[in-house]
């Protein structure tokens, strides 16, 4: 059995509200990544089992490789339907906001949610929240928001209203956010959780295959080129750089969810502490993504320099301008952090770049 984690007090604020409300909006971050969209799957799938009116809103297109999620083809897009995105706020009593610390982080719906009169109930496991919410369930600590959504319903008795779609929602952002249990993931409640969802009918083998074994063409090839052609190592400070042009991503036919983990891939080198992805998804606008081992924090860099944030071994943050711009930010900021770096005396050849 999981070990409560949640207070009583808020367990019954949540429990006050759902029994209070009728019509629930659920919105995620930008970009939503496999957490963001399973936490928010998984909550619609039990809300609407438990008699509620249950509209999910992602600010910008999900990915490809998340789209066969069950429920996942309900969502509105902001960027696509403003108006039905705000009307859906607009008529909510509860607005659930799922993985994400900071209303910046849902872009062109936080007006939406800031002019609505719906209570507000935050679940998040990231840093320093900085969101107003009735009910702030916020646990860093905690490996995903699927795991900590898990719990509060397990908490509040709404476990059994979990089915085998939602299960399935969940058990992808648990395993998205832990590359399949291989970081972040020592915490024996997890695998508590994960043994809960395989009872309720997920197929987790299945699951691991469509999420992390399954590939377009175009994927393989662009991570393909970008390990061989487009990787720099930078021996001097322990970390390697990643660059994707605006006419390499079209050159791939990139979508989506294309280079998911490529910013991991650096990390298996011995030597590297930390890996940067930066990625030129419009012209002067630059996406920046950050990973790395041990007690070396990225989230540092990437709120001081990037206007992002995100946890200790992976953030992310944007850059507006050029990409060669961007590349020159960030190897010009690498000698900052050098003083950081462990000094456990190992070394990587350099790539000659």
């Amino acid at each position: 059995m999981l070990k409560p984690l949640i207070s009583q007090d808020k367990i019954e604020a949540f429990r006050k509200l759902m029994e209070a409300s009728a019509n629930v909006a659920v919105v995620c971050h930008m970009t939503p990544d496999g957490d963001a969209m399973g936490s928010s799957l998984c909550l619609m799938h039990v809300l609407r089992a438990a008699g509620k009116s249950v509209s999910v809103v992602v600010p910008d297109c999900p990915p490809d490789n998340m789209m066969f999620l069950p429920g996942a083809d309900e969502v509105t897009v902001a960027s696509y339907h403003p108006t039905k995105a705000k009307y859906i706020f607009a008529r909510a009593d509860v607005i659930f906001m799922l993985d994400f610390n900071d209303l910046k982080r849902i872009d062109r719906t936080a007006p939406f949610v800031e002019m609505s009169k719906a209570r507000r109930i935050l679940v998040d496991h990231h840093l320093e929240p900085a969101v107003r919410a009735d009910v702030s369930v916020s646990y860093p600590e905690k490996s995903s928001t699927c795991a900590l959504l898990y719990t509060l319903l397990w908490q509040a008795g709404m476990d059994s209203l979990i089915d085998v779609d939602a299960a399935t929602c969940c058990c992808a952002g648990m395993m998205t956010d832990t590359g399949n249990f291989s970081y972040n993931s020592n915490d024996p409640e997890l695998y508590k959780i994960l043994a809960a969802l395989v009872e309720k009918g997920v197929d987790k083998d299945a699951l691991y295959a469509r999420i992390f074994n399954t590939s377009s063409l175009n994927r393989i090839r662009i991570m393909g080129y970008s390990q061989y052609a487009k990787m720099r190592v930078l021996p001097e400070h322990k970390a390697a750089l990643i660059t994707l042009s605006r006419d390499e991503l079209n050159e791939f036919d990139y979508k989506k969810g294309d280079t998911e983990a490529l910013v991991n891939v650096p990390l298996s080198v011995p030597g590297i502490v930390y890996s940067v992805y930066l990625r030129e998804d419009e012209p002067d606008y630059v996406k920046v993504s950050m990973r790395s081992k041990g007690d070396f924090s990225v989230k540092e860099i990437c709120e001081c320099h990037f206007g992002g944030g995100g946890h200790k071994n992976a953030a992310g943050g944007e850059f507006h301008g050029s990409l060669g711009d961007a590349v020159a930010r960030v190897i010009g900021i690498m000698p900052l952090y050098d003083s950081k770096l462990p000094g456990d005396g190992c070394g990587i050849a350099s790539d000659g770049q």
